[in-house]
């Protein structure tokens, strides 16, 4: 029989992902292609060695640009599409589950203000 090492391991817990308080982050200005969109966030647990992060992100409507790391997200509320260059068009809503590889360039067009709940590996 194994034994699992908590001590590693983050506390357990349980948000509301709505409702969590979001602080500003930066947003590059080279990455908007139209509109005036404001990213918030707020990371709930990141592994000592910062190679797994979770958190909840948001974003208002407008066109945006990125490069993505390995990431699945949740999408919680609104609705965005998308482009990942070279490849598909993703369609995202409320309960939508996406999954993003690293390097992916994409490009977001965020229809109506977008939070989701995720889970990146570096």
């Amino acid at each position: 029989m194994s034994t699992i090492d908590h001590s590693a391991a983050p506390a357990s817990f349980s948000v509301s992902v709505a409702d969590v308080e979001l602080e500003p982050e930066d947003l590059d200005p080279d990455q908007i292609v139209s509109g005036e969109p404001v990213v918030t966030g707020k990371v709930l647990w990141e592994s000592p060695d910062g190679s797994q992060v979770r958190g909840i992100w948001q974003i208002t409507p407008g066109v945006v640009t990125d490069t993505e790391a390995n990431e699945l997200f949740v999408v919680v509320s609104g609705r965005a599409t998308v482009e990942v260059e070279g490849g598909e068009t993703l369609e995202v809503g409320p309960g939508s589950a996406c999954v993003l590889r690293e390097g992916d360039k994409t490009t977001w067009t965020v229809h109506e203000t977008l939070r989701k709940a995720y889970h990146i590996s570096y």
